[in-house]
This record gives structure tokens, sequence and C-alpha cells, in this order.
């Protein structure tokens, strides 16, 4: 499983949400993209398609913008990957012959693809924010 850019930028403007998520106030497309370099039209049209999975709300207007439509804490990584990338894990291997190395390295494959699934899925949006938190308290203190 690899993890796209489009998919990065998703779950970097989802941290941010949730790092703002007890405010309720939305957040604006712009100013996301701005912090986090992301190009403006691409992040409208990656909240767009979160957007239809549930996972965000936007509002309209002025004192419009995003937010998220759930607890961050109910909210993976995993999910956001799924949302993003669709939920067709490809199948490891891809050698046509089956042979006992190409069998050998399939099963490592499909146990590191595992593993993957299993970090990201236990990785919450809340946990995320929290340790962005501290990374930027500790920035100050260097």
């Amino acid at each position: 499983m690899n993890i796209s850019a489009k998919t990065e930028y998703a779950c970097v403007a989802m941290i941010e949400l949730a790092a703002l998520y007890e405010s309720g106030e939305p957040v604006r497309v712009r100013e996301l993209a701005a912090t986090h370099g992301i190009p403006n039209h691409f992040l409208t049209q990656i909240l767009l398609q979160l957007k239809g999975a549930g996972m965000v709300q936007s509002t309209r207007g002025s004192t419009g913008g995003y937010r998220l439509s759930r607890d961050p804490s109910e909210i993976s990584i995993y999910d956001i990957h799924r949302v993003i990338e669709g939920d067709s894990d490809q199948p490891c291997g891809a050698l046509q012959k089956p042979t006992p190395a190409a069998a050998v390295l399939k099963s490592l494959c499909c146990e590191a693809a595992a593993a993957q699934r299993e970090i990201l899925s236990a990785a919450t949006l809340a946990d995320m924010a929290e340790k962005a938190g501290s990374t930027v308290e500790d920035m100050f203190y260097i």
C-alpha cells in the first residue's frame, strides 16, 4: 500500500481540522492550502471527496469553510486513505508464474501491507492532532 500525495494532503488537512474541532469554527480552504503548501484547487477537490464520505461538512459564506463532521477520535488515517484511494488494496505480488521465491516474496509483501493497515487504522485524527500540537510546542523551545 502506497500513500499518494493526494492522501498525504487529505491527512494533513484532516489533522489540521481535528486540531480545531473543539472550536466548532469552520476553516477556509484557502487557509489550509496556504498553511501546508497545497494547491488550493486540488485541496478543494479532496475536501469535496471527504465531504461525500461524510467526514467533513462545509459552510458557505464569508465565515464559511470546512470542519470535521465527527469526533476526531472516530476517524483513522486508514479511513481517510480508503476514501481517497478507494477500498481496493492491490493483491501482493505481480509475478504471473508461481514459484517458491515469488510465493515467499508475496507472503512478505502481504504481511507488510497488513501491518501498515493495522498501524494506519490505529492512528486516529485525535492522536495525530495531539502529536502535531506537541511537536509545534517543542519547536518553540529549541
